[in-house]
């Protein structure tokens, strides 16, 4: 991939991870309710130092095909989350991605914020023609994030995933580069059309 981030949004950075970073990430990686719906977790210190270990390493190496990045909340200027993308079919380019986010930031519309930064860079810059994601049929907050960035529902599939000890059932939503370029487009022509009748025009 050539390079496409950081990516800035209104209240955040999409950046790559920082050695002080680890400290946020173990905040949300040891907490049971943020990896109750994940295949990993609760971390310990030490996989959680780990893991970024890990992260800063493909950083300096750089990776074509994976990329997983911090989601910093600019007014606080501390890591609330990671967000990742990984391309599955280069010729075919399609990609999924997945997302955390601290607990103490839920229900702010964090998460969707950095994934249609995330989906938007994906599709206009990266070139990518499918992006899709799966999650556990039970994380309803999951996939109302998908459903509000104009993701469909194109399958369900029965324990597909072994987690925690227990197969899952997973939810697959998917979005098409022509529908996210046709729906951004429609909300740009009713913003201004918004905009035009609030300015009297």
């Amino acid at each position: 991939m050539d390079p496409w981030f950081p990516i800035e949004t209104d209240r955040l950075l999409l950046r790559e991870f920082r050695v002080s970073d680890e400290p946020d990430i173990h905040e949300y990686a040891c907490d049971p309710e943020v990896v109750r719906y994940t295949d990993w977790g609760p971390n310990t210190r030490d996989i959680t130092q780990s893991v970024l270990r890990r992260w800063l390493k493909e950083q300096e190496h750089g990776l074509e095909h994976s990329v997983t990045l911090a989601i910093e909340l600019k007014s606080e200027k501390r890591l609330i989350g990671t967000i990742r993308i990984e391309v599955k079919d280069e010729r075919a380019r399609t990609a999924d991605f997945g997302y955390s986010l601290n607990r103490r930031y839920w229900n702010q519309g964090y998460t969707t914020e950095a994934a249609h930064a995330l989906i938007d860079a994906a599709v206009r810059r990266i070139g990518l023609r499918r992006i899709w994601a799966t999650c556990d049929t039970r994380n309803v907050a999951s996939y109302r994030v998908m459903e509000k960035l104009g993701m469909r529902r194109e399958a369900t599939f029965r324990k597909d995933v072994l987690q925690k000890g227990e197969w899952r059932d997973s939810h697959l939503y998917a979005i098409l580069a022509e529908e996210w370029l046709a729906r951004e487009e429609a909300k740009a022509e009713i913003a201004e059309a918004f905009e035009s009748r609030a300015a009297g025009v």
